[in-house]
């Protein structure tokens, strides 16, 4: 270990991150727009150029919606259309087996799923009740909630796009750049501008940063997705080290409340922690910051290979140092002012249950089962609130909502309430850190089922865990494939979907298994990636069993107040298993 600028001691370098090599010098040009110039260089690229992403939704309202799905352009369906929060999903009945072997147009369906955009996660229960009847009228009824805080609909036809947008824009809402080589959503901490032990509210920022450039199009080539989150809550609720760009909440001895920023996270398949850069904005620098750090991105950042176009491979190749000199020379023209980290948080950032505001009334924060509601149930949950007084509520980065503004003496009656919808505001330690991301139900890259395996073995072990005596929430990631949108590698435990080998040798769905993962949190001094175990594999069907195994294991044999990430990483392998 060794002793970080504040003193404390600093993970070790494997901790962050998978070893990540920058593109290899060679006689080709990595596509970095200011070193080696605009052309083209993959067909990805070549789309971008050809047509800004952008302009896609002109030719939805008045060709594709009138034509069908026959009618769409194919660089358009499987290029621009993301740009607009749309993916065709994948068809029903082709098995996990196939995902990697059959073409784009062979997987899909002629339906889409939607991404309804909610930056920082606010919503009203007026904008809640227009989703939920979009979701009945437009997409079966489903509705899920992501761990970026947005909404996805399902069985969404092109048809059908020109009364969607019309209906969301009416309320506030949109889709554009849900998708894409873009800025995506702007998480930001579900309790802004409400929670009593807030630092700072990152509202203004959240909205200047997106009113000034989402949907700018001279940021809408980038050379893959932009991820941001800013939060001002001391719990660090937004997993910014997750993220491309990320500010989060710290006093300066000198200069008061401002933000800590953090570049070049993401996971996927070759996951690495974001870094501190060592700078300290104030709120009214943070979207210059914030647009520096994402034309550095589209200027800087690798386009010849997709899968080395992330920041983080520019971040690795640059280090921090490098970074913020061209962010601060080339970009904001001054320097920022150095500044310290954040302490590690106090308290749990999900939000669960119930918590006083800083004007005297409540927040509550429930959990359905892996993010999984309906249009049916988001309607009956802004009457409910209504009915409590309330017309506001948020969307969290954990698949979860937090309903504001209660009154005391309403607390326990809205409790019951959402007890009756299925979200549960106390819920058990298994089902509250429980998320799953979209699964072979709906996804052409999935290879394996995620929230109904994930729900089964939720209700499963509710039952066999109700003895044991586990000391905080446990964490449990499921991903139908590498990918990792549902994070598994900061998980507690984290289940990689892929097609395994039975004791009887058939091939079957199942999971790779990822142990002792987690972000910065109150039990955890800085984030790390958890450990694999060699030939350490579950079957899709035995999710509750290998989870009641491990953390009766570990409920019986940790040493003292040890988290379960900490005792994952000290024990043999053997325990693991």
């Amino acid at each position: 270990m060794t002793l970080s600028e504040t003193g404390t001691q600093a993970a070790p370098a494997a901790a962050r991150g998978a070893r990540i090599r920058p593109p290899r010098p060679s006689s080709k040009p990595n596509g970095q727009w200011k070193i080696d110039g605009t052309e083209p260089l993959n067909a990805n690229e070549q789309f971008k150029q050809e047509d800004n992403g952008l302009n896609v939704r002109e030719r939805i309202e008045t060709v594709y919606a009138q034509g069908g799905f026959s009618s769409i352009d194919p660089t358009d369906l499987h290029g621009r259309f993301r740009w607009w929060g749309l993916y065709t999903q994948r068809k029903p009945g082709i098995d996990g087996g196939k995902t990697a072997t059959l073409e784009p147009h062979e997987l899909e369906d002629e339906y889409f799923m939607l991404r309804v955009r909610i930056d920082g996660g606010q919503l009203t229960t007026e904008q809640l009740r227009v989703i939920a009847g979009i979701s009945n009228d437009f997409a079966r009824g489903t509705a899920d909630l992501t761990d970026r805080q947005n909404i996805q609909l399902h069985w969404v036809q092109v048809e059908d796009m020109p009364e969607i947008w019309r209906r969301l824009e009416s309320v506030g809402l949109s889709t554009t750049e849900a998708c894409g080589d873009v800025p995506r959503v702007v998480l930001g901490s579900p309790v802004a501008g409400i929670a009593a032990d807030e630092l700072i509210d990152p509202t203004p920022q959240i909205d200047e940063i997106t009113r000034r450039f989402i949907g700018d199009p001279e940021l809408a080539n980038l050379p893959r997705k932009f991820k941001t989150a800013l939060t001002g809550h001391p719990s660090q609720d937004v997993v910014h080290e997750i993220n491309d760009v990320a500010f989060v909440a710290v006093e300066h001895p000198e200069h008061g409340v401002g933000y800590d920023v953090w570049v070049g996270g993401a996971l996927s398949t070759v996951p690495r922690l974001g870094e501190r850069l060592g700078a300290w904005a104030s709120p009214d620098q943070v979207a210059e910051v914030w647009y520096g750090v994402a034309r550095i991105f589209r200027d800087y950042g690798y386009r010849r290979l997709r899968n080395k176009a992330r920041l983080k491979f520019l971040l690795a190749d640059w280090g921090v140092e490098k970074f913020r000199e061209v962010l601060e020379t080339e970009y904001l023209g001054y320097r920022l002012a150095d500044g310290p980290a954040a302490p590690k948080p106090p308290t749990p950032g999900d939000h669960i249950g119930v918590h006083r505001q800083k004007d005297g009334l409540f927040y509550v924060g429930a959990t359905p089962i892996v993010g999984r509601t309906s249009g049916t149930q988001l309607a009956a949950l802004a009457d409910l609130l209504e009915a409590h007084g309330s017309t506001r509520l948020r969307t969290t980065p954990h698949q979860k909502l937090v309903f504001l503004d209660i009154a005391e003496d309403r607390v326990e009656s809205l409790i019951a309430g959402l007890d009756e919808l299925g979200l549960s505001a106390r819920p058990s330690l298994i089902r509250r850190g429980t998320i799953a991301c979209t699964g072979i139900e709906f996804c052409k890259l999935a290879i394996v089922e995620t929230k109904e395996n994930a729900r089964i073995a939720v209700l499963e072990l509710e039952k066999r865990l109700a003895g044991v005596d586990l000391p905080a929430p446990l964490s449990l990631h499921i991903n139908g494939c590498p990918n990792s949108c549902a994070r598994i590698q900061t998980a507690d435990i984290g289940l990689k979907g892929q097609i395994i080998t039975d004791d009887d040798g058939n091939k079957v769905p199942g999971y790779q298994v990822h142990l002792g993962g987690g972000l910065t949190a109150h039990d955890r001094e800085e984030a790390g990636l958890g450990r694999t175990v060699r030939g350490l594999k579950v079957e899709a069907t035995g999710i509750a069993d290998y989870v009641e195994r491990i953390a009766t294991r570990y409920a019986e044999s940790r040493e003292g107040d040890e988290s379960f990430a900490q005792w994952a990483h000290r024990v043999d392998e053997e325990v693991l298993r």
